[in-house]
């Protein structure tokens, strides 16, 4: 990837990305996760440079709903199964008026290779299974899902966005 690229658009799977892809129950049967405040702030780094963001995951929880709202993500999709996340990014995509060669996403798992192999600018966290670590033109990441992944992509975007 060189500099002076066109990113209009940032997407991003939930479980082993946003989070370590663990799932934490309480003694009641409440599902927590853990978020990374560096993520946090990428989303924001997002917004001031213009860049509409999304999440789409197959999990459908209110957890990831407050974590959205939060970050001030511009689209939820929850609960995106079988072929349900490539459908996503195109509605999005169609709202927008841009093509997937102007979509960013990251993802670590079978769920995400679809998507991950239509969009413009792919990536993957370090811990990501190896049939996503072997998409051709995936930027694989230095950092773990769930300990700054999304950070470290969207700083990479940045300064090709900006140069």
């Amino acid at each position: 990837m060189t500099g002076n690229i066109s990113i209009k658009l940032f997407l991003t799977d939930v479980d082993g990305v946003l989070t370590d892809g663990s799932m934490y129950y309480t003694e009641n049967g409440d599902e927590i996760k853990r978020f990374n405040t560096y993520d946090g702030m990428a989303f924001e780094l997002l917004r001031k440079n213009g860049i509409k963001t999304g999440i789409i995951t197959s999990e459908n929880t209110k957890i990831v709903e407050r974590r959205a709202i939060k970050m001030k993500v511009d689209y939820l999709y929850q609960g995106q199964r079988d072929g349900g996340k490539l459908a996503c990014a195109l509605e999005i995509c169609e709202k927008e008026g841009i093509g997937l060669d102007k979509v960013a996403y990251i993802g670590d798992d079978i769920n995400c290779k679809e998507l991950l192999e239509k969009v413009g600018f792919k990536a993957c966290p370090e811990n990501s299974r190896e049939t996503i670590k072997n998409i051709v033109g995936i930027q694989l990441l230095k950092t773990k899902g769930g300990d700054g992944a999304v950070r470290e992509w969207v700083e990479i975007l940045l300064k090709l966005v900006i140069e």
